[in-house]
């Protein structure tokens, strides 16, 4: 495997791409220095600051970087492209294509990657948290008479920020790169101010102050791992973005511009501690001069607010894919963007990250409670990202065995032991992120399970198609003009609102479309594949719609496709029937009884159907019927 550099000579076209990834992919990373040295000379790693600890966190800290980043992520995960989009849910469409034909396989794929997306979602629930406090909190360095009011004010930072939230971020978009750029440059300066007060620092770069650093330390090296990986944290937003910028724009942003300031900015902090060991108590701020505290906190506050949408941005993105391949219940999804199909609001979500990043601030109460919740969510999504990936180089890329086991076991003892170490702060607030992670854990893999048993008992009590057909022909009832247009998730049986309109009305329209739309584990759906067409004879027609899951599935438009191929349709002249069901929990072998009364409640609220495929209210008959799971 070869590294991926980026040519020297950079296009204009790229440098606009990469300037724009600065503002959108990397904030979370350029916003790790407020809080990571800071968090890892803590009293509760009972470290100290000396000579040996400064040298050795900081060589982790580089290595780490480099490691994780630049070879992890930029070299080989970020190859894992599904059709140009990246993220886990992306990646888990990759790596349930290499198991097709494996059930179990590939429910345990799914497994691993739902564990990860749940973990995502505490993610966007703690860097907002944190961000934002950690940037409001260097009131304490400028003002120390108005700590008490820290709290307060992040959260009025945070309700702003989820307020403008249904707004969109088309408008202010531009903002960011700029903002950021000025932040990178801003901390890469800091960083050099000190380190040419205290150049031995740069021999921290040498692996060897690390391995002496755990030689030395022994078991609370290996909880300092826990703190050493809020540098990565924002590292998975490499992947996910790479849809938004491609890879070259965002490699090219990291490997000559983020990498280098940040590298600057730590070394900076480090210098710092060798010089001054008090100032471990807020590294960060107390690198900055006084007189440039004030401006240094609002740019600060700025760059946290940008991290935080990204995340937020990301939570959005991420439903609406679990809802495409069902493992979310149907939620309203706003487009806040006539000309970007990405930007999108998810209300639901907003809200419920808004409550849960509320409870997170006045639960911790600041950044540095915040760092032990912190690290376990980041980790947990590695560990999942790194497993999948090397799936898919094993049975999609056809690499060597032995290729994916040199390099695997090393990214895995790394993830895994940051992943560990994190583990180790559960009574210290790491319990949040599991707790969060393991509630939406349970609702999505309920939610699946309960739509599986309904289709299967939706498919034991059908009829099947074609006698069905036959009977219709020999027995002709009556027929009233226009078009009907029936859902179903199998073509192969009579869908019960058909069965019910014939009972009900005695009659069937002069032309029947049976209509199914299945998710793609690709993002974006070919046009040849988009829609599949039979006539079954006798007026009766099947249509098979398939969408991405990046995609919104707008089914009269794709109607409207139809005519192309022989099968026009009047939305005039077109009623659509879908039956509405209303579950009931039992006890039936399938689920725990309180898995059933979960899905029961998640369906009685979920988004109808109707309004999800944006079918017309005023063309639509819904019927219902009774199922018990």
């Amino acid at each position: 495997m070869q590294a991926v550099l980026p040519e020297k000579q950079v296009s204009p076209s790229l440098r606009v791409l990469a300037f724009g990834a600065i503002g959108v992919v990397f904030g979370d990373l350029g916003t790790s220095p407020l809080y990571t040295l800071q968090e890892i000379f803590s009293s509760d790693y009972g470290l100290g600051v000396s000579r040996d600890t400064v040298l050795g966190v900081l060589s982790l800290v580089f290595w780490a970087l480099l490691v994780v980043v630049c070879i992890k992520y930029v070299t080989f995960v970020m190859r894992a492209d599904n059709k140009g989009e990246g993220g886990i849910i992306a990646l888990l469409g990759l790596a349930q294509r290499s198991v097709r034909g494996q059930p179990r396989l590939r429910w345990l794929v799914a497994v691993v990657a739902i564990f990860g997306a749940a973990l995502f979602y505490g993610d966007g629930v703690i860097t907002p948290a944190i961000s934002v406090l950690s940037a409001v909190e260097g009131i304490k360095v400028a003002a120390p008479s108005l700590t008490p009011w820290v709290m307060w004010i992040s959260v009025v930072v945070l309700l702003g920020l989820f307020v403008l939230q249904k707004f969109g971020t088309a408008r202010v978009g531009g903002l960011f790169a700029p903002i950021m750029c000025m932040w990178f440059v801003v901390i890469a300066l800091l960083g050099v101010r000190m380190i040419l007060h205290a150049p031995e620092i740069l021999i921290a770069l040498n692996p060897y102050y690390a391995v002496r650093f755990f030689h030395s330390h022994g078991i609370a090296s290996f909880v300092a791992l826990g703190g050493v990986v809020l540098a990565l944290t924002g590292t998975e937003a490499l992947y996910a973005d790479i849809g938004h910028f491609g890879k070259k724009p965002i490699r090219v942003a990291w490997l000559y511009f983020i990498f280098p300031a940040l590298l600057l900015n730590y070394f900076g902090q480090g210098a710092l501690l060798l010089r001054h060991p008090h100032a471990s108590a807020n590294p960060f701020y107390l690198l900055v001069p006084h007189v440039l505290l004030i401006p240094m906190i609002v740019l600060a506050a700025a760059a946290t607010v940008i991290a935080s949408q990204a995340i937020i941005s990301g939570a959005y993105s991420m439903t609406r894919e679990a809802m495409q391949l069902g493992y979310s219940p149907r939620m309203r999804v706003v487009h806040t963007s006539s000309r970007m199909a990405g930007q999108i609001f998810v209300p639901w979500i907003n809200g419920m990250l808004l409550v849960l990043v509320l409870v997170a601030v006045f639960g911790f109460r600041s950044s540095e409670n915040l760092g032990a919740a912190y690290g376990i969510a980041v980790t947990g999504t590695m560990v999942t990202t790194t497993l999948l990936a090397l799936l898919v180089a094993l049975r999609l890329w056809h690499w060597k065995w032995y290729a994916v086991i040199a390099l695997g076991i090393p990214l895995l003892i790394i993830d895994c032991a940051f992943f560990g170490a994190n583990l180790l702060k559960v009574d210290h607030g790491g319990w949040f992120p599991l707790v969060l992670g393991l509630i939406i854990f349970t609702v999505m893999t309920t939610w699946r399970r309960g739509r599986e048993l309904v289709l299967r008992q939706l498919k034991h009590g059908g009829l099947a198609l074609s006698p069905f057909i036959a009977s219709i022909a020999e027995h002709p009832p009556t027929r009233v003009s226009g078009t009907a247009v029936f859902m179903t998730a199998n073509l192969n049986a009579v869908p019960h609102a058909l069965l019910h309109s014939l009972k009900h009305f005695k009659a069937l329209h002069e032309r029947n479309v049976l209509l199914s739309v299945e998710t793609l584990e690709a993002p974006y759906a070919d046009h040849a594949e988009r829609i599949e067409l039979a006539d079954l004879g006798h007026s009766f027609h099947t249509v098979q719609m398939r969408f991405g899951f990046m995609e919104d599935p707008d089914v009269p438009a794709a109607l409207a496709e139809c005519a192309a191929r022989g099968l026009a349709f009047d939305m005039m002249d077109t009623t659509f029937f879908l039956s509405r069901e209303t579950v009931i929990a039992t006890k039936r072998p399938g689920m725990a009884l309180w898995r059933d009364k979960l899905f029961a409640f998640m369906t009685r609220n979920a988004m109808p159907a109707t309004a999800f495929f944006h079918i017309p209210g005023n063309r639509l008959v819904e019927l219902g019927t009774q199922i018990e799971i």
